[in-house]
């Protein structure tokens, strides 16, 4: 879908802060509020703007600090469908948060959230790398999280969004 420079910039307002209300994203891309609830409105229908989400520092409420790990998937693709069967039963997994395709020295990535490492070694070792097409996996568990989605954690309590102008 071929975007306008009006939508354009909208979708990297929304991106930056989905909780821009409707009337400060109006005056921020010059147009009237109806035309900008009907872009966004339009943006949400076609399925370029996915989803609202909050990203939040999990370390800071008790009792769900949690395990992240990151999985390198070495897979044998199938004929036909390539790499997107075995991606898709990786990513039907209720622990799996994202599923990516690399290039490089491993075919997948996945990234999974579970309660413990014991809880993520489970899942490899009996969800994972029994798929047929799965060769090999490297797990990498997240120690501490210094920055995600261009913001910066720890840094006091005021977290900071880094921003790099292009």
């Amino acid at each position: 879908m071929k975007l306008s420079e009006k939508e354009l910039e909208i979708v990297k307002i929304l991106e930056k802060d989905a909780r821009t209300p409707l009337d400060m994203l109006a005056k921020m891309v010059g147009l009237p509020v109806a035309e900008t609830e009907a872009l966004v409105k339009k943006l949400e229908e076609a399925k370029v703007i996915v989803q609202y989400t909050a990203l939040v520092d999990w370390r800071k409420v008790d009792g769900h600090e949690g395990v992240t790990a990151m999985i390198d998937v070495k897979v044998t693709p199938k004929r036909g469908v390539g790499f997107d069967e075995v991606a898709e039963r990786i990513y039907r997994f209720p622990e799996v948060t994202s599923v990516y395709l690399m290039s490089g020295a491993y075919d997948l990535s996945v990234v999974i959230e579970g309660r413990s490492m014991s809880e993520i070694a489970q899942f490899v070792s009996e969800k994972l790398s029994t798929l047929d097409s799965v060769i090999s996996t490297t797990t990498h568990f997240i120690l501490k999280k210094y920055k995600h989605d261009g913001i910066v954690f720890g840094q006091g309590d005021q977290d900071r969004r880094i921003v790099v102008s292009p």
